[in-house]
């Protein structure tokens, strides 16, 4: 009887040790998991926005511009295609710093932003710039930008960027974007 309650008392602290220590690696695996989900998660509004902005300077661009005076019977004009004014304000004006910041309505009324026809109404984590710094002619080219911080730690923001330029006499965008080193900073 004294050896049936020997056996029958449990668990030993080296059990019970190695099944704390699985579990500690485990909760540690799970928690960066999360963290870089999470990540993944906040940098596909960059994405996403960055896609849609490119498309829409390239769509601007391939719209046709004509000379605004009346044309004499038998005259023509030729159609002229040119990139919208660069942006000048980023939009919001300060970067996100590790939270949704909800952009001013108004504020994508600017030349460059009208122009495009782009606007973001949701809350953002990025700060969105369209940069066109030559627009005319063989070598028009432009490039947008989404800034973030996401960590929010040491002020350092990562920057998501996308080209557009001329090649063969028609508009083209670069087929991916340019990833910062640390997206989650």
């Amino acid at each position: 009887m004294i050896r049936r309650l020997r056996k029958s008392r449990g668990f030993t602290l080296v059990e019970l040790m190695i099944v704390v220590a699985i579990i500690g690696i485990l909760a540690a695996l799970a928690i960066y998991g999360v963290k870089k989900y999470l990540t993944n998660a906040k940098t596909g509004e960059a994405k996403a926005n960055l896609g849609r902005l490119g498309k829409d300077a390239v769509i601007a661009y391939e719209r046709e511009t004509l000379a605004g005076a009346l044309l004499g019977a038998g005259t023509a004009v030729a159609a002229v295609n040119q990139l919208c004014a660069s942006a000048g304000t980023p939009i919001p004006a300060a970067v996100p710093s590790g939270q949704k910041t909800q952009p001013n309505p108004a504020d994508w009324n600017g030349t460059g932003w009208s122009c495009i026809k782009f606007s973001v109404n949701s809350p953002v984590y990025y700060q969105y710039n369209y940069t066109a710094p030559v627009r005319t002619g063989a070598t028009a080219n432009f490039f947008a930008t989404a800034t973030g911080d996401l960590d929010a730690v040491a002020a350092t923001t990562s920057v998501w960027r996308i080209d557009g330029a001329m090649l063969n006499g028609t508009m083209r965008l670069a087929p991916t974007l340019t990833e910062p080193a640390n997206p989650d900073e």
